[in-house]
C-alpha cells in the first residue's frame, strides 16, 4: 500500500499494489497492521457503508461531531466519483481548505478523510461507492455543510443546476454558519 499525503494534515491518499493477470486482478483494500504502520493513526474501523449514486449525484459534505465523531476510508467499486475532504478543524492552518480526488473502480484508490473533516463527493458517472467508519453512526451528531459554499470555492465540475442533491443536503449551513466544529488542539483519537 502507497501512501500519499495531502495538503492537509491527516488526509491521506492510499493507492493498494493491484496484481493484474489474464484473469483479471487482486488487491489487498484494507489491512488494520499496514494501515497503523503507514499513517501513523491506529484506527478501528467498525462500520462499512455502501452507496450507489446516478451521474450528477452530489453528496456531503457530511460529518458527525464528538463525541461520536467518525474517520472514514472511502473507495469505489464501480464507476468514478471526485472524494471531497473538507479540514473543519477551528484553528488548524488548512481550516475551511479542501482535498479534492479522482477515485475510480479503475484507479482502486482511496482516501482516508480523519476526524474534523467533513466528506462528500459527485458522481462523474454511475458510482458504487464504497466507506469504512471507525465509529457507530449516531444520529443526534450528524452534521453537514452547504455542498455549494461560495467560500470553500469546491470545483465540483458539474453546472450548479445539473447536480442532483438531497433536500437534507440542499439546506444543509454554510461553514461560517456552523457553531460546534473541532478543535485543531484536541485529539478526536484518545
Amino acid at each position: 500500500m502507497k501512501l500519499i499525503t495531502t495538503d492537509i494534515e491527516g488526509v491521506y491518499i492510499l493507492e493498494p499494489e493491484v496484481y493484474d493477470d489474464a484473469r483479471g486482478y487482486f488487491f489487498e483494500a484494507f489491512n488494520e497492521r499496514t494501515f497503523a504502520d503507514i499513517t501513523g493513526i491506529a484506527t478501528h474501523f467498525v462500520q462499512d457503508n455502501e452507496s450507489r449514486s446516478r451521474e450528477g449525484v452530489v453528496r456531503g459534505l457530511h460529518f458527525q461531531r464528538a463525541p461520536h465523531a467518525q474517520s472514514k476510508l472511502v473507495r469505489v467499486v464501480e464507476g468514478e466519483v471526485m472524494d471531497v475532504a473538507v479540514d473543519i478543524r477551528r484553528g488548524s492552518p488548512t481550516f475551511g481548505r479542501h482535498v479534492a480526488v479522482t477515485l475510480s473502480g479503475e484507479n482502486h484508490r482511496q482516501l482516508f478523510i480523519p476526524r474534523g473533516c467533513a466528506h462528500g463527493f459527485v458522481a462523474r458517472r454511475d458510482s458504487i461507492v464504497a466507506y469504512k467508519c471507525d465509529a457507530y453512526y449516531a444520529p443526534e451528531c450528524e452534521d453537514a455543510i452547504r455542498w455549494d459554499d461560495a467560500t470553500l470555492a469546491i470545483d465540483w465540475g458539474i453546472e450548479h443546476n445539473r447536480a442532483i442533491v438531497s433536500t437534507k443536503d440542499a439546506s444543509s449551513s454554510t461553514l461560517a454558519e456552523c457553531d460546534d466544529l473541532f478543535d485543531y488542539n484536541t485529539d478526536y483519537y484518545a
